[in-house]
């Protein structure tokens, strides 16, 4: 029998349970075997001595630790469900009794998923997401096309450089005279008003020639990944070798045929791109306003009790990272990797999945309660057509998926989908 005693904080609480004797007793004899190779007893070979004699030289109690080991996740496990609590994080198990030939009792200190009383889910009413498209998104997005197109051009000698411009410079950093690591590179091009540098570096070098030395002097930021360098005044001088412009194609049809061999006018590029424009932004409102409407639905919700646990969002955290490091390694970036390129550490790429959990927790939990609310309950043919789906997805038999999913964790989301459904199916824009 199992007793489930709330505190005050209704998300955690006492599971007391019991291990009954007979359970501890056949952990007694697993113990044993997994043992008795490693007991020495005068008079027996290792492996060779009987449990009855080595029960009466050391006691039963030298075999507790493995027992516990061995008999404990069953009855803890039996005893959640019993009581019917959904466990988040790790328990914090302690035996309350295990006195010899009774049944052994413990106590768990367990943190439980929130109740959520739904409010309304249905016919809610969002803002209308504007999907328009006009000749001056088009134009621009044109345009982008003819900066891509563009050439770098060597400029005359005295061509003073300018933001947009590409400068080939020599440059050689220090701070009080000393030279840093990384400090130092030659024929670097750099776009001017890019932002690729330390603010304030390629603004120094706006209003310079080809052939100019320029002492750049900057302040590096407090928060620079580099700790040792992070908010340090720094000279660095510069050579500047060569200035590039970018020379941009005109917009005519030739242009158009080289971006699109599918076209041969530029009017036609123009209706072209206005089609991918729309669809894009018709596809961006479409997921826009079911994301409101989600998000309006959560909103009417609550979390009975209080707040949601703290482990809850613990192992949202670290199941983002982890999602996160393993779509970068299938792309052969280690984790190692990636810290070193992108100047972040462990802490800071956790803190940055920490924005938003409790809100991606208690969505999670209000589309379960509306599953558990609306009874939606995946038939087989449903969860063999999301394994098809899936397979072809991926590009992957549905055999490798049935092997990556169990059956539950496709119905579980099969019915989360449903869930969405129900509630962006009966949404009205405004």
């Amino acid at each position: 029998m199992s007793k489930w005693t709330a505190a005050a904080d209704a998300n955690r609480g006492t599971l007391e349970f019991s291990i009954a004797q007979a359970d501890v007793q056949n952990g007694l004899k697993a113990a044993f075997e997994k043992n008795k190779n490693k007991i020495a007893v005068p008079g027996f070979r290792k492996g060779k001595v009987p449990m009855s004699l080595f029960l009466q030289k050391f006691g039963e109690e030298a075999l507790y630790q493995d027992v516990m080991d061995i008999v404990l996740p069953a009855a803890y496990q039996a005893a959640v469900a019993e009581a019917g609590i959904t466990v988040v994080g790790q328990p914090d198990i302690a035996p309350v009794s295990m006195e010899k030939g009774a049944d052994w009792e413990m106590k768990a200190e367990v943190a439980v998923a929130p109740e959520i009383k739904l409010g309304d889910y249905t016919g809610l009413t969002v803002e209308k997401q504007d999907a328009s498209v006009s000749d001056e998104d088009v134009d621009a997005e044109i345009k982008r096309m003819q900066e891509n197109q563009a050439e770098l051009v060597l400029q005359e000698e005295g061509t003073k450089a300018e933001n947009g411009d590409t400068v080939v410079i020599d440059f050689d950093g220090s701070i009080d005279g000393d030279h840093f690591e990384g400090g130092q590179s030659k024929d670097y091009s750099l776009e001017l008003g890019s932002g690729s540098f330390i603010p304030g570096f390629e603004e120094q070098l706006v209003g310079h020639v080809a052939g100019d030395d320029v002492d750049v002097k900057v302040t590096f930021p407090e928060e620079y990944q580099a700790k040792d360098l992070a908010g340090k005044e720094a000279l660095f001088e510069v050579k500047l070798h060569e200035v590039k412009r970018k020379s941009l194609p005109e917009l005519d049809d030739e242009f158009a045929k080289d971006v699109d061999e599918d076209v041969d006018t530029l009017a036609e590029l123009k209706e072209k791109t206005k089609k991918k424009l729309q669809d894009a932004r018709e596809s961006a409102a479409k997921d826009a306003f079911e994301d409101a409407a989600v998000e309006a639905a959560v909103k009417n919700a609550e979390v009975v009790g209080g707040d949601i646990p703290q482990e809850m969002i613990d192992e949202d955290v670290n199941r983002q990272m982890q999602q996160y490091l393993g779509q970068l390694q299938q792309q052969g970036i280690s984790p190692q990797m990636f810290f070193q390129i992108s100047g972040q550490t462990e802490d800071s790429l956790k803190q940055q999945f920490a924005e938003g959990a409790d809100t991606r927790v208690k969505t999670n939990l209000v589309l379960e309660a509306i599953v558990k609310a609306e009874k939606f309950n995946p038939s087989d043919e449903e969860v063999a057509a999301e394994v098809k789906d899936l397979a072809s997805q991926y590009n992957i038999s549905e055999e490798q998926v049935k092997q990556s999913l169990s059956d539950a964790l496709l119905k579980h989301d099969i019915a989360m989908k449903a869930a969405v459904e129900k509630i962006v199916s009966s949404a009205k824009a405004k």
